[in-house]
């Protein structure tokens, strides 16, 4: 009924590009199928000027590998990743090996898992990471093909995002779908305080009560009539203000956040959506926001451009076409602050160059000979590493 590829079609190859089917066909006429390469993957730039990445989509890649005669090395999925190493290298993720002429054609679905997945993540990490203690929400599913909606709210809450909206998704995080209320409930009632008050009827106590006012009236009045309406099982109100009828938003929330609090609704939290992303969230949680509900900037969050290219063949050792680096690597970690370097697979791991620390290998088994031989995380557990990591890395720009 819709448009998707099936699993059974990324599985056996199909979802690919004609010309890795083609070069399977050539390499198995021309007695080249079963030979051995290492391909790494990696990625040149990253968007939007990102100083790091977030790689997502690790265990869905080693879904599709499983059962090839492969072996696949890579980061753990939530690790941060930067495009080169603290001497200018280029960093590999991942690296394959195995007979090319048996995995050529999962190229373009495992470049799909990383790259969309990497880019949702990394985008909710920067958010996160604006938004500090403040609890944010993934919204943006709507915005995407509905297919795509757990993988898009796993790598937002992978990514720090403190919960989902969508019952798919949050059921693949394992988590409960969070939300407030559309217009679309007030409009069809016709009168604001009936829709918050029918609310607080229906819904279970364990629901938090949050009003959505911004439908008919200026912010700061529906925002009083809310807690008139509520008293103190109102848990927040909601601000989902166009941009066309904004103005300065900062001075709404302050004039929102100032009447309640003369009128004794303190408790209250203001919730904010709309078109909200890591630049603008730090002026309004300084302004007084403390939830924020954030969907397009992150589920349409532009894809991490990684590339998997062939660096050794048997037989003839490292090779690479130009602008790449031959040879099998491994990529070691100062797991104080973060610093990288890329060696020479088994070569003796090195001292941090920046602190003299000890690092770690970071490109670990994952599949071994068809078989997933690593363990795959809960999303809550690769979130708590994610987060972990957060607090040792900055924004290009700062956050007050």
């Amino acid at each position: 009924m819709f448009y998707v590829a099936t699993d059974e079609e990324i599985k056996s190859g199909k979802a690919t590009d004609i010309y890795f089917i083609r070069t399977k066909r050539i390499l198995e006429a021309k007695g080249f199928s079963g030979t051995r390469v290492v391909a790494e993957v990696t990625a040149s730039k990253l968007p939007e000027r990102w100083p790091w990445g977030i790689l997502c989509g690790v265990e869905e890649v080693a879904r599709l590998f499983e059962g090839l005669p492969v072996n696949v090395y890579c980061m753990p999925e939530g690790s941060v990743f930067y495009t080169r190493d603290y001497r200018g290298l280029k960093e590999p993720v991942m690296f394959i090996e195995g007979p090319y002429g048996e995995f050529c054609v999962y190229e373009t679905p495992m470049l799909g898992l990383l790259c969309q997945a990497s880019g949702v993540a990394t985008k909710a990490a920067r958010v996160k990471k604006a938004a500090g203690n403040c609890l944010v929400v993934s919204f943006g599913t709507r915005r995407m093909h509905p297919a795509l909606a757990p993988m898009i709210d796993r790598a937002a809450f992978i990514g720090g995002l403190d919960a989902v909206s969508n019952v798919v998704g949050a059921e693949a995080v394992g988590q409960k779908p969070v939300g407030t209320m559309p217009h679309a409930l007030i409009i069809v009632m016709g009168d604001q305080v009936a829709a918050w008050k029918a609310f607080d009827e229906v819904m279970e106590p364990d629901v938090p009560r949050v009003a959505l006012v911004d439908t008919y009236y200026d912010e700061k009045i529906e925002a009083i009539m809310a807690a008139e309406a509520l008293g103190e099982r109102l848990f927040a109100v909601r601000l989902d203000t166009p941009g066309s009828r904004r103005g300065d938003f900062a001075e709404i929330i302050r004039e929102v956040r100032w009447e309640l609090d003369i009128r004794g609704y303190k408790h209250v939290k203001i919730f904010l959506s709309g078109g909200l992303d890591e630049y603008v969230i730090p002026k309004l949680k300084k302004a007084g926001a403390e939830a924020f509900g954030v969907g397009t900037s992150i589920s349409n969050a532009p894809v991490v451009d990684f590339a998997m290219d062939i660096v050794e063949v048997e037989g003839r050792g490292p090779c690479a076409k130009r602008g790449k680096l031959g040879g099998k690597k491994q990529l070691w970690r100062c797991p104080e602050c973060l610093v990288d370097l890329v060696m020479p697979f088994g070569a003796k791991g090195p001292k941090c160059p920046k602190c003299g620390g000890d690092m770690e290998p970071m490109l670990k088994p994952l599949v071994k000979g068809g078989r997933i031989v690593a363990e795959l995380p809960e999303p809550a557990e690769i979130r708590k590493y994610v987060l972990e990591q957060l607090e040792k890395l900055e924004l290009e720009f700062e956050v007050e």
